[in-house]
């Protein structure tokens, strides 16, 4: 077991800008998964998308000198890359087969509080405020759901388990054996990648739905979208901010991705939102503020973080 970088309570531009990104970025990728399966297979999709954005980054890196992760490392890399993107990513998708772009990232918005229970299995703390924060986020989700935006029972099912998914491997990724830097990026969107593409090809096999059939332009488009920006951006910069910031506020994009999804599934995708829906969008934000303020170092202490 390595030991777990050091976080710090500061907002540094590094952290700023790995935010926005998280924040925007996958905040569209839930419609853009919804276009991409409207003609591909979800976990085949998937499959694709993750080994291609692994592959990219991996012959980048390995051209700029960085060394190959070793047996170890990939080991650890395929457990974090099959909760994350299979379990996570992966139940997503499948989910967005009966739900709506807006209410996926809407029950995605648990995160925050999964990744504060589970951080504290490994001994981190959350602060008072962190905890005000995550109430209020999960009262402005509530506030959602109230109005116009449902998903079928097994969607809810698949939603809900999702965030469990991601949340238990993004902690337990700190305290496992991973490539350093962007190098743990490539090789778990490697290891995840190519695990759903197996089962993809394995359920097609078995008759259960997972077929290649002829894709339209707007899902290769929505393809080749995700996989640059939801994968080789996003993706690392989310592993930038767990290993270098505390847990709420790593997962504190839950919050602001229903905001872009809802705005994108209203514009583009033609789903509605009530007024109290608008309402409910500005207490998210207001959670969002809480769990991610800086905390107040006491004099004379260094920078990382609880």
């Amino acid at each position: 077991m390595t030991a777990a970088p050091a976080r710090t309570a500061r907002l540094t531009p590094a952290i700023l800008l790995a935010l926005a990104l998280v924040y925007v970025v996958w905040g569209s990728t839930y419609f853009g998964i919804k276009v991409a399966i409207g003609s591909l297979p979800p976990l085949g999709m998937l499959g694709v998308r993750f080994l291609v954005a692994g592959a990219l980054l991996y012959g980048f890196l390995r051209w700029r000198g960085a060394p190959p992760p070793t047996g170890r490392e990939w080991r650890a890399s395929a457990i974090v890359g099959l909760l994350l993107l299979g379990g996570g990513t992966g139940l997503v998708t499948l989910a967005e087969r009966d739900a709506s772009s807006s209410v996926a990232a809407l029950v995605i918005a648990v995160s925050p509080l999964f990744a504060a229970l589970f951080g504290r299995l490994w001994g981190e703390r959350t602060s008072g405020r962190e905890w005000l924060g995550i109430a209020v986020g999960l009262a402005g989700i509530a506030l959602l759901n109230l109005g116009e935006l449902h998903a079928t029972p097994l969607a809810a099912f698949l939603l809900i388990l999702a965030p469990i998914c991601w949340t238990f491997g993004s902690q337990w990724s700190r305290h496992l054996p991973l490539p350093a830097g962007l190098m743990g990026s490539a090789a778990e969107m490697l290891t995840g990648g190519a695990l759903l593409l197996l089962l993809s090809l394995g359920l097609g096999q078995l008759g259960l739905g997972e077929h290649w059939g002829r894709p339209t332009p707007a899902s290769l488009w929505a393809l080749a979208y995700l996989t640059v920006f939801g994968s080789l951006v996003a993706y690392s910069a989310y592993m930038y901010l767990v290993a270098h910031t505390r847990p709420a506020l790593a997962t504190s994009y839950a919050y602001v991705n229903p905001v872009v999804a809802v705005l994108l599934g209203v514009g583009l995708g033609g789903e509605s939102l009530t007024r109290l829906g608008w309402t409910a969008l500005g207490v998210i934000l207001a959670g969002v503020v809480l769990v991610a303020w800086p905390r107040r170092q006491p004099a004379g202490a260094a920078g990382a973080g609880a």
